[in-house]
């Protein structure tokens, strides 16, 4: 069945891009709702916004969200794949400014809160997105890819010239806990020579040591180093399950990333409903419910994040 919080979850915390503080508040909403953001500082125009893939515009370093009157919230990403990594179905978050707040660079402060505060089960059944054949798209070097699975799968890989990124790829089958103990906990990241280059164009103002990465050359500048060796790659994973949470239902297919970002994942979305014989609605079996990013998640699984 569909699922919302059992309570309202408040966080506080300062915008990655915009430096600017910000509080953000998720509400229980009720079964079918789906996710919404509304901005409570605006009142002279419409202030909801639907996490939704056709509501995001290009923005290559976050996730922004657009609504029709202009009003928008950004860097969703990982709050997005903290509710979708968690199960949670049905949301309303409430956000005093255009930028949620960062925390530390990954999801874990959002799923620990969620999980602590335990999840209520609704009166409807869970619908998800059953892809049925392969859609692709390609930018440059790097490609976005949707085919059939039985579950909610992920297979990345990326390519930094910093040794201490590198090469790195990874694969997951993401039910049974698998987002919390192998993704939640990665942090964003950057090499130190886009830092400048970033923050003379007005972005990562909000960026610190202790809420992203950064690289120099073979070099991890942030204090305590890595969380996982291959934590940049984890990160991007993350990133992934968020930004294909805004298809509005759960996903059942495999996502394969070759150097992918947040643009090139909406256009597949794009691509993928653009396209009525490459996918279908269905009512979720157990079996499929249990094949989903949320199932079998444990209290114990914390322990990870």
């Amino acid at each position: 069945m569909q699922t919302t919080l059992k309570s309202l979850i408040r966080f506080t915390g300062v915008g990655l891009h915009s430096g600017a503080p910000v509080r953000m508040t998720i509400h229980p909403a009720s079964a079918s709702y789906g996710i919404w953001f509304r901005r409570t500082d605006v009142a002279d125009r419409d202030a909801m916004i639907p996490a939704r893939y056709n509501s995001a515009v290009q923005s290559p370093l976050c996730t922004r969200l657009v609504n029709a009157d202009g009003i928008e919230v950004s860097t969703v990403e990982h709050v997005m794949a903290a509710l979708a990594g968690c199960g949670v179905h049905n949301a309303l978050l409430e956000i005093d400014g255009p930028e949620v707040p960062i925390l530390d660079g990954s999801a874990a402060l959002f799923v620990e809160a969620i999980m602590k505060r335990g999840l209520q089960v609704l009166d409807a059944p869970v619908h998800a997105i059953e892809v049925l054949r392969q859609v692709s798209v390609t930018q440059g070097d790097s490609t976005a890819t949707l085919s059939p699975a039985k579950t909610t799968e992920m297979d990345f890989s990326i390519d930094f010239t910093d040794a201490a990124i590198g090469h790195q790829e990874k694969r997951l089958v993401l039910a049974n806990g698998t987002f919390v103990r192998e993704l939640a906990n990665s942090r964003t990241f950057c090499r130190q020579a886009d830092v400048e280059m970033m923050r003379e164009n007005g972005l990562a103002l909000g960026g610190t040591y202790d809420n992203a990465v950064v690289v120099d050359g073979d070099q991890v500048l942030s204090p305590g180093g890595l969380r996982h060796a291959d934590e940049a790659v984890r990160h991007k994973m993350l990133d992934a399950l968020g930004d294909l949470a805004l298809a509005g239902a759960p996903l059942l297919g495999r996502y394969t990333g070759v150097r992918a970002g947040h643009t090139l994942t909406n256009k597949l979305l794009h691509a993928l409903f653009a396209d009525p014989l490459a996918y279908r609605i269905v009512t979720c079996t157990q079996t499929q419910l249990d094949n989903l990013p949320g199932a079998g998640l444990h209290m114990s699984d914390l322990a990870a994040v």
